[in-house]
């Protein structure tokens, strides 16, 4: 033993106290968004079977939601929709009275600090499912973009601080930017999801949202989940065309993706850690099989690592708890 040469790196795990001391990545309450499903019609609190602790929400039972992340700590909220009708334009998207809209009128009425970042897409509001106008079968490209602006206006009008187009339809950045500066809303950001891959872990948030696709898939729009550099072009053009955050969708099979957008990208990157990633977790938490605090903590801490600045999370409110203790 006396003439081996080895490195003692455990000296700097012998205690909590130490590895407290030389932690390089933190997660703090400020970096995590809430999703919220907002929902047409009175006295609903209906919990999505498929996420377990996450409910669709009637503007009457807002309040008793916002109470509970304000007092939380929690800084940020994220806005779903789920109207009662649909058509096919996404018509209740951007209605001046549409749910997104009345949502952020009441909560900056009751918590006017709060940050509101509304979802900006058409999948919640058409009858086919789909995140742009469908001709033939085939989603326009260019003829959802005007509607995709026409909603970010929508939201801003009703006080949104924040818009995140979710379509991926491309120069989508570009119209909502126009369409925001046209109406004078050139200080309104945009956290674009810039990098939205086809995935499977959407599922629950289907359920929640009534989004599932009436025909075909979403693989023309969103990203082939084995590509890498095609990230970056997208990321890139988002860049070019406006953008103030980039999101990359979904998070943990795509830490990488996150890296590389970090590495190559001087904004905000913000990790959405989607409803299938919740799912997984909290089925597994709920048959003893793994323990929910330690794994959700080292999951969201892996995506600090990987370098997203923000993450948006399902278990914002949880792990709001368990940062206080």
């Amino acid at each position: 033993m006396k003439d081996m040469q080895f490195k003692r790196h455990r000296r700097l795990r012998s205690s909590a106290n130490m590895r407290a001391l030389v932690r390089e990545t933190h997660l703090h309450i400020d970096d995590l968004i809430y999703p919220i499903f907002v929902a047409e019609g009175e006295n609903i609190k209906k919990e999505i079977s498929s996420m377990p602790g996450i409910y669709n929400l009637s503007l009457d039972q807002l309040k008793g939601e916002m109470d509970e992340v304000v007092a939380l700590g929690i800084k940020s909220v994220l806005l779903f929709g789920v109207p009662n009708e649909k058509d096919a334009e996404g018509s209740g998207a951007f209605h001046n009275h549409g749910i997104v809209q009345e949502a952020t009128r009441l909560i900056k009425k009751m918590y006017p600090e709060i940050i509101i970042i509304a979802d900006t897409c058409l999948c919640e509001y058409t009858d086919h499912g789909h995140c742009g106008v469908i001709a033939d079968g085939k989603i326009l490209n260019d003829p959802s973009l005007d509607l995709l602006a026409k909603t970010a206006v929508s939201q801003a009008d009703a006080g949104a601080d924040i818009i995140a187009p979710s379509n991926m339809m491309d120069g989508f950045v570009a119209a909502i930017r126009r369409g925001l500066d046209e109406a004078g809303y050139e200080d309104i950001p945009i956290m674009s999801y810039a990098v939205k891959y086809a995935s499977a872990f959407y599922g629950p948030f289907r359920d929640a949202a009534g989004s599932t696709p009436q025909f075909g898939d979403r693989k023309t729009y969103q990203m082939d989940p084995a590509n890498r550099l095609e990230a970056l072009r997208e990321a890139e053009s988002d860049v070019e065309e406006g953008a103030d955050f980039l999101i990359v969708k979904p998070t943990l099979s795509y830490l990488d993706i996150v890296r590389d957008v970090k590495n190559e990208f001087n904004l905000p990157v913000v990790a959405y850690n989607v409803s299938g990633e919740y799912s997984l977790i909290k089925a597994a938490a709920q048959n003893g099989w793994v323990d929910e605090k330690t794994i959700v903590l080292e999951t969201l801490t892996s995506m600090k690592r990987a370098g997203s600045d923000l993450i948006i999370t399902y278990f914002a409110k949880d792990v709001a708890k368990w940062l206080a203790e």
